[in-house]
């Protein structure tokens, strides 16, 4: 069996040391104002597409929508072992929410043809809303397994997947085409293979070999072509797809398909107001819990 598997991915500010600064007037994220990582659940939604594909056969292909930038984390996912990847990347799609973003994915995963598993991780850490995945699955018309922490078989038209409840967890069964979403907790992802980081370091845009030529006349226009070739060939050819190539309504994309608006956002800490130490011994231990029975926190 022969599994191709499409992998949604992206690449969201690191929120650890996230300021006011973070978003700008227009209520969207100011990517300029935080370092860019690979959203965490999503590398274990990698991680499991490239252990389905060890395990029976067949091709991993990575796409993920934003800036060209944004082609750092598609060289991450061949370094770990990815086939294809795609960069979905156009100013028109720019300040999507997830109604937006989850349409414009759709769009891609028709443009590339029928996949057996779309696999998501979980929810971003920029956004924390989850509704990507299920979103994207209502707009294929295709079942979705969520919170999925592993695939316990899978066999012709069939996926059988471990997902988390609360309190447990519960086995579902799906027929393929399937879409999952992924929770931290399914695996740890494979580090970057050192040949493949090699290799694949040199895998490009359309967008960036022109920028490498640093022209558009017709002579840089034959030699573009003609490395492109020679990288598609090499399998270091990272495709670019833009609105038009997708066949994407504008109205649906970008911020005019975004009906949710951010109107703030705070950087909060937590600090506090007044504390005492309680000694460690039978007399402070009595003391603090009479004080927090007497302010009815134990009853």
């Amino acid at each position: 069996m022969s599994l191709k598997i499409f992998v949604c991915v992206k690449q969201v500010p690191d929120t650890k040391n996230i300021t006011g600064q973070a978003m700008k007037e227009d209520g969207t994220v100011n990517r300029a104002a935080l370092p860019a990582i690979f959203n965490p659940e999503d590398l274990n939604a990698l991680e499991m597409a490239l252990e389905l594909r060890d395990e029976h056969g067949g091709k991993v292909i990575v796409c993920t929508m934003g800036p060209p930038a944004a082609a750092d984390v598609l060289r991450h996912a061949l370094y770990m072992g990815a086939d294809e990847t795609i960069l979905v990347s156009d100013r028109a799609f720019a300040g999507a929410d997830t109604l937006a973003t989850s349409y414009t994915l759709a769009c891609a995963v028709q443009k590339y043809g029928e996949c057996d598993i779309v696999i998501c991780g979980h929810q971003a850490i920029d956004g924390d809303t989850a509704q990507v995945g299920p979103q994207l699955a209502e707009k294929l018309d295709v079942p979705q397994i969520t919170f999925v922490e592993g695939v316990l078989d899978v066999s012709e038209g069939r996926v059988r997947a471990k997902a988390l409840i609360e309190g447990g967890y519960e086995v579902v069964e799906s027929p393929t085409p399937v879409l999952m979403t992924v929770v931290g907790s399914a695996n740890v992802p494979r580090p970057a293979g050192a040949r493949r980081l090699m290799t694949y370091k040199k895998a490009v845009t359309r967008s960036e070999l022109q920028a490498q030529h640093g022209g558009a006349d017709y002579e840089d226009a034959n030699q573009v072509a003609a490395e492109e070739d020679r990288l598609r060939e090499r399998g270091l050819w990272i495709h670019e797809w833009h609105v038009e190539d997708i066949g994407a309504d504008r109205e649906r994309v970008g911020m005019p398909g975004s009906p949710t608006k951010v109107k703030k956002i705070e950087s909060v800490v937590l600090s506090g107001q007044e504390f005492h130490d309680v000694p460690a011994t039978q007399e402070g231990i009595n003391e603090l819990v009479h004080e927090l029975i007497s302010e009815h926190i134990l009853s």
